[in-house]
């Protein structure tokens, strides 16, 4: 294993993982395993990269970065020379962290000198300049984020963030300095400030950006940001001639679909609309949920009901109605309760019932969903929309995934996935 990945939730590490495997165009990437939680046992030996999921984001901050640690173990134990933590491009967390506090830990382990700290995805309108972070063309702090029902964030200042968070040192990389090109950027890198450890902030604003990024961070020991970080990291090892270029491919697999959600985010509020025009939709009542009048049988139900019609299964809600809910039950409480109805549904829905396709939305559904089913590992296959890819795992019969970030994903997303499963 060349390259070790630490995610921070279900959603982002498939993100990441299918932006390993693909690499850049024309070379191809590197063979790419996403790994549920920390494995008990050693990788094959034929993978490259190795992508571990964790539920760690909205953990309390002690335990996000002990699970980060183990993480980071088990990849430098398969040989890894270089690890990323990867968090979500909008840098999903509160002034505790957990982006600051795992990042000051697995900096001390891996005796880092210079991190960069880049979450631009500008595939998804997420770009990084003077060190603030856009959604499109609106600041962090004024694109919706401000109401993330876990990670709330009020700053689009990614320097402002990491200093509430983080013991270690922030520096500073402009745009004007990142266009210079990866050796000038390879040279600020290893110059910048004094000899003791950095969080180096690095601006970006396309896809070209992040190349250059990617190919000086060529023999750091620790990167950090979202899955556009990772675009030319294979490149790094391919020219070295550690790598030959390796190209993904989707198996087909047929067989009954379910589609569970559980993201509150705009654009996955707009997917659901888009479904329902033309296929079923449940929503369940919060207060339902929370007062155990609906149960993972009456998800299964409906499911199975509705074969003929892609079924989905949501728990979103608009903020307003998602802050009532908070208030009345609490917001750990809530996605508590969501989390294992979700989980029991899944799990009643591959084992007993043979559901062969399955997509999910938001992260925290998607680690509950994956979680509950005990997969192990998930093989990466071609890419559905960007940042999603087709995942593939063999529980007792094929199954094939989805797991969508909340903001990710096109109007259609769901239909277009099931059918982008199916070969």
């Amino acid at each position: 294993m060349l390259i070790g990945v630490i995610a921070d939730d279900f959603t982002g590490a498939s993100d990441i993982a299918v932006t390993l495997s693909q690499g850049l165009p024309g070379e191809g990437g590197l063979r790419t395993t996403q790994y549920l939680g920390v494995p008990q046992q050693p990788a094959h030996a034929e993978v490259e990269a190795g992508v571990i999921a964790l539920k760690s984001r909205s953990l309390p901050a002690s335990e996000a970065v002990a699970q980060s640690l183990a993480a980071c173990e088990w990849l430098l134990a398969q040989g890894c020379s270089q690890i990323v933590f990867k968090y979500c491009s909008t840098f999903d967390s509160t002034d505790e962290g957990n982006i600051g506090p795992v990042l000051d830990a697995l900096t001390a382990r891996l005796q880092a000198k210079r991190v960069i700290v880049c979450p631009a995805f500008p595939a998804m309108g997420r770009t990084l300049y003077q060190g603030n972070l856009f959604v499109h063309d609106r600041p962090l702090n004024e694109s919706g984020m401000e109401h993330h029902p876990l990670t709330p964030m009020k700053d689009a200042d990614i320097r402002r963030l990491l200093a509430r968070q983080s013991h270690t040192p922030v520096s500073h990389i402009r745009w004007q300095q990142v266009v210079e090109g990866s050796e000038g950027l390879r040279e600020r890198l290893e110059t910048q400030g004094n000899d003791s450890a950095q969080l180096v902030v690095v601006d970006a604003l396309s896809d070209h950006d992040l190349t250059i990024i990617g190919i000086a961070a060529a023999g750091l020991k620790l990167i950090s940001g979202g899955s556009g970080i990772a675009r030319a990291l294979p490149h790094n090892f391919i020219k070295a001639g550690q790598a030959q270029g390796h190209r993904s491919n989707n198996p087909a697999v047929s067989g009954a679909t379910a589609i569970l959600v559980g993201s509150c985010s705009g654009a996955t509020r707009g997917q659901i609309e888009e479904h329902q025009k033309h296929h079923a939709v449940l929503a369940l009542d919060i207060t339902d949920v929370m007062n155990e009048r609906v149960s993972a049988d009456d998800v299964v139900k409906f499911i199975l009901a509705h074969q003929q019609e892609c079924p989905l299964v949501y728990s979103s809600g608009d903020p307003d109605s998602v802050q009532q809910a908070q208030q009345q039950f609490g917001q750990h409480n809530i996605s508590r309760q969501l989390d294992k109805l979700f989980g029991d549904a899944a799990r009643k829905l591959v084992y007993e019932a043979g559901i062969k396709r399955l997509v999910v939305g938001g992260g925290e559904t998607s680690g509950a969903v994956v979680s509950a089913l005990n997969l192990g590992s998930l093989q990466v296959g071609e890419e559905i929309d960007p940042g999603v890819p087709a995942l593939f795992a063999q529980p007792e019969a094929p199954l094939a995934l989805a797991l969508k970030s909340g903001n990710f994903g096109r109007r259609d997303f769901f239909a277009h996935a099931l059918k982008v499963l199916a070969g």
